[in-house]
């Protein structure tokens, strides 16, 4: 019976493409005809999950440089489920310039590098488009079969599929899948989501100045004597690159306390702890529990909440918090955004110290003109929001 369904299958789909003599077009009049094309039809389509209420798009909205601009309980340091209730621990990140991340692995110095998610258990795009479908918090659909099926619904997918994966590949279920996961991360590798258009990269080509303050920034930022930032935050060795992205995809634990908030809400319990690299299957040494992934800082001045949980609100409070393990002031022990101390660290243990502790405390000019500088890193079309 089976083997006669996919039988059927095939000849319905040679049929259908046997008779389309023009380009394949989506609802909104997109032409599906590449598989980038097919991917951003993808991730804008709220089918593919349970309820029929989220897309790809929804945590990650291009209006809001690829973050989730929804408020929840608990602002919007963790995002909302497709089933209306459920909300994650971690912060979504940016899906801006995530094409730049190299595929997980260790390098000879015993280093984790890359990735996709904070744990950078998913090798790359395609890995990490794959998840949120089928994840019970997220998108929520049951198994791949059913994600498939919604594809099936979609007579411009089921053109598509067939003609950029061949006839067959909608009667199988993983192959299916993973064409749906190979278009979205094509999507994604598009410029769309890295034009590198922001005022600092008109200033490397010459066509913009940084202002006094945004130029302190920037000298503070690479100075290995001043700050330590581009230590983790800088992938080229020159800081004239074209196509920096601000990361060198490396996992570090900073020390960042529990989002006690999210947490008080989201059904994760007081006990429990987020182990970051430790939860990647990957991993199984113990001295790489706390540790996250280094994230880009391309739009990071319009994409916060900030830190894997989201726990800090504002963006200067993040750069205050690294200046608290250099500074002797009482006032660099508060947390500006409650006025009590900082919170202890989620996990304790294996604290980044030699990066952490390089050079001297930043005195309030200093930390501002780093949040300037961080600010110029904003793509042009989201300029915007720092307004906002």
């Amino acid at each position: 019976m089976r083997r006669a369904l996919c039988l059927w299958f095939n000849m319905a789909l040679v049929s259908v493409l046997v008779a389309t003599a023009s380009p394949i077009h989506a609802q909104d009049g997109t032409a599906l005809d590449s598989k980038e094309a097919l991917g951003r039809a993808l991730f804008f389509d709220t089918n593919l999950s349970r309820n029929r209420s989220q897309s790809c798009a929804t945590c990650h909205d291009p209006d809001y440089a690829f973050t989730d601009p929804r408020e929840t309980q608990v602002g919007r340091a963790v995002s909302l489920g497709d089933d209306g209730v459920s909300l994650g621990d971690r912060n979504t990140p940016t899906a801006s310039y995530a094409r730049f991340s190299p595929a997980f692995h260790r390098t000879a110095d015993g280093f984790y590098v890359g990735g996709q998610f904070m744990d950078g258990r998913e090798p790359d795009l395609k890995g990490q488009a794959g998840g949120p479908p089928l994840n019970p918090i997220e998108m929520g659909m049951p198994d791949k079969a059913s994600v498939v099926a919604r594809l099936w619904e979609n007579p411009a997918y089921r053109e598509s599929f067939a003609a950029l994966y061949g006839p067959a590949v909608l009667a199988d279920t993983d192959a299916a899948y993973a064409a749906m996961t190979e278009s979205i991360a094509a999507f994604e590798e598009t410029e769309f989501f890295a034009p590198f258009d922001s005022k600092y990269d008109r200033f490397l080509r010459g066509e913009v100045k940084l202002n006094k303050q945004e130029d302190l920034g920037r000298v503070l930022f690479f100075s290995q004597q001043f700050t330590n930032c581009n230590k983790c935050h800088q992938l080229h060795s020159s800081q004239m690159s074209t196509e920096e992205t601000f990361s060198n995809y490396r996992f570090h634990n900073i020390g960042i306390p529990v989002n006690e908030a999210a947490r008080a809400v989201n059904g994760k319990g007081s006990d429990f702890i987020d182990r970051g690299l430790l939860d990647n299957p990957a991993v199984d040494a113990s001295e790489q529990a706390g540790k996250y992934k280094v994230p880009t800082l391309r739009n990071v001045a319009v994409t916060g909440p900030y830190m894997h949980n989201g726990v800090f609100k504002d963006l200067r409070t993040t750069v205050v918090f690294y200046n608290k393990y250099n500074t002797r002031k009482a006032s660099g022990q508060i947390n500006p955004e409650t006025g009590n101390p900082w919170g202890a660290p989620e996990v304790s243990a294996n604290l980044s110290l030699e990066e952490l502790e390089h050079g001297p405390a930043l005195d309030d000019k200093r930390i501002d003109a780093i949040v300037a500088f961080l600010k110029t890193l904003t793509d042009r079309r989201y300029e915007h929001l720092l307004e906002e």
